[in-house]
């Protein structure tokens, strides 16, 4: 496949990075009208997809000609991997640069939920002013627990760490990055039940599999420190909410921040949305202006390399995924 390509964007991607694309190829915009896809994506080759948007193999069915799936962004679990691999066609990710910023967005929920800001926050808008109810925790000398060291976890883990927090965190077995490069960044590596019984900050950065749904259960949030903060930036599916509304109202858990969620979209309300504890944002951790940008350019790369037959050498062992 060389030259201009049929382009099929299932999500937006900036603006400056969309018109690139359509002064050198075919593209369609689907997220602008979700309700179109079966007769927008017959004719494609590449799509671009986000979080947010499923690709099951029934609508890849539609995309007869389809040879390569861009994930822009660092999560899969939206993308039918094994029937790619049947059929051939390509995908890629590019998880590198949202790491910063959901790190930076994964520490100003915990600082946020340490000082009470959001709650201090409804309270000015209401005209109350509360300063001395309103008693909040330092994070450093605090334990911060990691579990799911990878791209984003061990970001968070550096940047807690040189916030003066103790860091313990925990891998899969089957991402496991050297102990010396993590204690490097000041993260100590152990094992989850370790960094969950430890902690006073909790915070999620696993992928969504079958080994990692409901890994945050009930059984595992009663081992919990009493009075521990939690907070998910990873997958919804990864922690059972349910059993986190449970805990902050028995007092386990003093408090939880969520930018995944469950189930998301427009009208969804959340079970914890009542709770002056709780942080609740629409999954907005990677949504800096500088990462989207850089997601853009490097789906723009990603998409010339394998127009020009050269996608195996262009895409990092981290970027291919079949």
């Amino acid at each position: 496949m060389r030259g201009a390509m049929k382009i099929f964007l299932a999500s937006p991607l900036p603006e400056a990075v969309i018109e690139r694309l359509q002064h050198d190829h075919d593209v369609v915009a689907g997220f602008a009208d979700p309700h179109r896809w079966a007769e927008l994506l017959e004719d494609r080759e590449v799509v671009v997809i986000r979080s947010g948007v499923t690709l099951s193999s029934h609508d890849m069915q539609m995309a007869l000609k389809l040879q390569l799936v861009v994930r822009a962004g660092s999560g899969f679990d939206n993308i039918d991997l094994p029937y790619c691999s049947e059929r051939g066609i390509r995908v890629v990710r590019i998880p590198g640069p949202s790491s910063q910023a959901v790190a930076e967005f994964t520490i100003g929920l915990i600082i946020a939920l340490s000082r009470r800001i959001c709650e201090a926050d409804a309270a000015v808008r209401a005209g109350h002013w509360p300063k001395h109810q309103l008693h909040g925790q330092l994070i450093a000398g605090k334990v911060l627990g990691v579990v799911g060291a990878g791209h984003i976890g061990k970001r968070v883990g550096e940047l807690g760490a040189l916030l003066g927090m103790r860091v313990l965190g925990c891998v899969d077995q089957n991402a496991v990055e050297p102990r010396p490069v993590l204690a490097a960044k000041g993260i100590t590596l152990t094992d989850l039940n370790t960094v969950v019984q430890e902690s006073d900050v909790l915070t999620i950065h696993t992928p969504l599999n079958d080994r990692t749904r409901s890994l945050i259960n009930g059984e595992v949030i009663r081992r919990t420190k009493r009075g521990a903060l939690l907070i998910n930036t990873s997958r919804g599916g990864v922690v059972d909410q349910r059993a986190v509304e449970s805990a902050l109202r028995d007092g386990q858990l003093a408090g939880a921040a969520f930018d995944v969620h469950e189930h998301e979209g427009e009208g969804v309300m959340s079970p914890l949305a009542d709770y002056p504890n709780v942080i609740l944002t629409p999954h907005i951790g990677g949504m800096a202006t500088e990462s989207q940008n850089l997601i853009g350019e490097r789906a723009v790369q990603l998409m010339r390399a394998h127009s020009e037959g050269r996608l195996d050498d262009e895409a990092s062992d981290d970027e291919l995924l079949v």
